[in-house]
């Protein structure tokens, strides 16, 4: 007796349901995706979430312990060495981190896509040159950039966001080369081409949409990085300055009273360690579902 087999239909619809089982989230990225929402959600509404301004100060009431740890509970999460309440600070404090990562990733992304499709069209001379310019951003220590970057034009919210933008456009500028030139190779482009197409259209219309996912995936793997850089260069000081507040800064105020006022920093500390591990997650299971490279190893 012979084993049935299986016919053309029958086999497509198991390799459609093993494709959509594979991509289908799991629990961890779920919870991901739902912390996620929250947090945008915080950015978002901060102001009408906060019981009271980030910058109001109360010396009375300084240093006052969170609700549930026998605090009044007026002070959710207690208050800091000024008086100030730790809730307001630590969700303005998320949207201003979340603001700064996300122009930051816009930045990076533009500037490295436009840069990498110039190298790619152009070759020669100003490939190289691009390409050298890439090698060196990437060499440097991006803190010996930031530094020199401040010293000559001060300190603002503006520049901030400008040097968190610049970290990361040559991975992108990279990446943006080795699509761009294996699009180029295509006969579509090709016979685009041979009709007279304009470049700045063919890249724009055409070319473009064909790499957008990779990079795509590549702005959820960078945009950890890019809360943690805000978080690093505002806890040394050299990110946001009071009276306004972020993440970074909110942990660098409470590294000083982590044996005393632990509330003050560890609040923020959560969120930075929740908020970067869920990205990570969720631009895991985006490369998953986007990567063609990835589409076609499971096929």
């Amino acid at each position: 007796m012979t084993a049935p087999d299986l016919s053309l239909p029958q086999r497509r619809r198991w390799r459609g349901s093993r494709a959509r089982n594979a991509s289908a989230p799991g629990p961890l990225v779920i919870l991901s995706l739902v912390w996620l929402a929250v947090i945008v959600f915080v950015a978002i509404f901060a102001d009408l979430l906060a019981p009271y301004s980030h910058t109001e100060q109360s010396l009375l009431s300084r240093l006052m312990p969170p609700a549930f740890a026998g605090g009044d509970p007026a002070y959710l999460l207690g208050t800091d060495n000024l008086g100030r309440d730790v809730l307001s600070r630590l969700l303005h404090g998320t949207r201003m981190s979340v603001i700064i990562a996300l122009a930051g990733s816009l930045i990076g992304a533009s500037v490295g896509t436009l840069i990498g499709i110039l190298a790619a069209h152009f070759r020669g001379w100003v490939e190289e040159t691009i390409m050298t310019l890439v090698d060196l951003q990437a060499a440097m220590p991006f803190l010996i950039i930031v530094l020199a970057i401040l010293a000559f034009f001060g300190n603002s919210i503006e520049l901030f966001i400008l040097i968190i933008g610049l970290h990361g456009w040559e991975t992108y500028a990279r990446i943006t080369r080795g699509l761009v030139l294996q699009a180029n190779s295509q006969s579509y482009a090709f016979a685009i081409r041979t009709l007279g197409v304009p470049p700045v259209r063919i890249y724009l219309r055409h070319i473009l949409p064909n790499i957008l996912s990779v990079l795509i995936v590549q702005v959820t793997l960078n945009f950890p990085d890019l809360i943690l850089l805000e978080t690093s260069l505002s806890f040394l000081g050299l990110g946001i300055q009071p009276p306004q507040t972020s993440l970074g800064l909110a942990l660098g105020e409470g590294r000083s009273y982590l044996a005393t006022a632990w509330w003050i920093g560890v609040p923020a500390g959560v969120v930075i360690f929740l908020t970067t591990l869920s990205i990570s997650l969720a631009g895991d299971w985006l490369r998953d579902r986007l990567d063609p490279t990835l589409k076609r190893a499971d096929h």
